[in-house]
């Protein structure tokens, strides 16, 4: 007869890669949209620090747009981002939503230095048809 060997599978947990900043300058980039609020922090290579959005920090339906919401997820990514010697940021913010400026005040008044605020919304040059205007 032949012996069945029970095989256990081994889970290797990936390292955590430690980085520091050198000059402390990261980049923050807010998207506000109707429906939800997302903050990420990135270096100046553009490597993702810390993010977080409003649904991660358990704001549910229309709650995870308002400026109040905005304002938590700001203070969860500082919390991160700090540890990894954040201190100032570029601000570039996407969107349209409700809570873009509270978010961007949310970062200065949570101890990180704002070097300059940036639009990056979209807009689109007559590239699609738009929708045909609905009748009630």
């Amino acid at each position: 007869m032949v012996e069945k060997k029970e095989i256990k599978a081994i889970k290797k947990k990936k390292k955590k890669v430690i980085r520091r900043l050198l000059k402390g300058k990261g980049r923050a980039y807010i998207t506000s949209s109707y429906n939800n609020t997302i903050v990420s922090i990135a270096d100046q290579n553009g490597n993702i620090i810390a993010q977080s959005s409003a649904g991660r920090c358990g704001f549910k339906s229309a709650k995870k747009a308002t400026p109040y919401a905005a304002g938590i997820v700001v203070r969860t990514v500082v919390e991160k981002a700090k540890n990894d010697g954040v201190r100032e940021v570029d601000v570039f913010v996407k969107g349209i939503g409700p809570a873009r400026e509270s978010a961007v005040r949310a970062l200065a008044a949570n101890g990180i230095q704002i070097a300059g605020i940036k639009d990056i919304t979209p807009v689109p040059h007559n590239g699609c048809r738009t929708k045909k205007p609905r009748r009630v």
